[in-house]
């Protein structure tokens, strides 16, 4: 059974990323828990002499947040027969970051999925910039990210950029495996630098990578970077026509670099294919 997380703010591209994981996981068990938080603007609570005000604020919010969860609960049931799935929903009074935070130790979570751009307008609740939050503070599960125009079909090409400048512990590619392994996914490993002499330690990191990836469908590639990381990544998934990308924290090396050019920000806004960040591997 995999427990995989899925916050909402009940907007399009929020109902996207949740399709693109019941499509990605058909065939998994799975447990789902629908979240969604809310915590009103200080604005319009601050200023007012009683608290009734922002007891009025809280219990508004709350009740729509609990409708909105039952709203999509009613709809898994009348048009999500998958024997595979379950779905339960949380609400939760707090900030999204923190709160998955806790999920991920509660709820003993293999991933996370969701959309890269939430709602607009008024309610600014949870943004596009909310889920780099989410990508750059949770280190210990892997997080999905769909952008809001991706239209999930297949999983067939995916793809790995690397320096090779950290070892490769034996679990950590356990979520790219799974997915590789249900849809028989080729994967582009390709190293992406100004140049591509490697160090002694790059040249094992590569030959244990070839340990971890043995048996599977990979093959490896080199990318000159003309302008920025971010763009490299991009033009790369482009030309390839690639269904994933995915990525690894790591400190102070490709993954720092993403952020902070900022390429978190520029792959996960920009980027029509969606984002696989990987746990931090030490």
């Amino acid at each position: 059974m995999k427990y995989i997380l899925l916050p909402t703010d009940f907007s399009k591209n929020a109902w996207n990323a949740i399709f693109t994981a019941l499509k990605l996981y058909a065939n998994v068990p799975c447990a789902f828990y629908v979240l969604n938080t809310y915590e009103p603007q200080v604005k319009n609570i601050l200023g007012n002499k009683s608290s009734t005000r922002a007891g009025m604020v809280y219990e508004s919010m709350r009740q729509e947040s609990q409708k909105g969860l039952a709203q999509v609960l009613s709809y898994m049931k009348k048009h999500h027969s998958n024997p595979n799935h379950s779905f339960e929903v949380i609400s939760r009074q707090n900030d999204l970051t923190n709160t998955i935070d806790d999920l991920v130790k509660e709820k003993d979570l293999d991933m996370i999925v969701m959309g890269t751009k939430g709602a607009t307008g008024t309610k600014k609740i949870f943004m596009g910039s909310n889920t780099v939050k989410v990508i750059k503070a949770i280190r210990n599960c892997a997080v999905i990210a769909v952008p809001g125009s991706f239209n999930f079909q297949t999983l067939k090409t995916i793809v790995f950029p690397t320096e090779y400048a950290h070892f490769f512990p034996k679990n950590g590619f356990s979520a790219m495996i799974e997915l590789i392994k249900l849809w028989q996914s080729k994967v582009l490993i390709f190293h992406v630098a100004q140049e591509f002499s490697l160090s002694e330690d790059q040249q094992v990191n590569k030959k244990i990578l070839k340990e971890r990836l043995k048996e599977l469908d990979y093959s490896f590639h080199k990318v000159a970077i003309k302008s920025t990381v971010a763009k490299a990544v991009s033009n790369y998934c482009q030309e390839n026509n690639a269904d994933m990308v995915v990525l690894i924290h790591y400190r102070h090396t490709f993954m720092e670099k993403l952020t902070q050019e900022p390429v978190i920000s520029k792959v996960g806004f920009n980027t029509k294919t969606p984002l696989l960040v990987l746990p931090e591997m030490n």
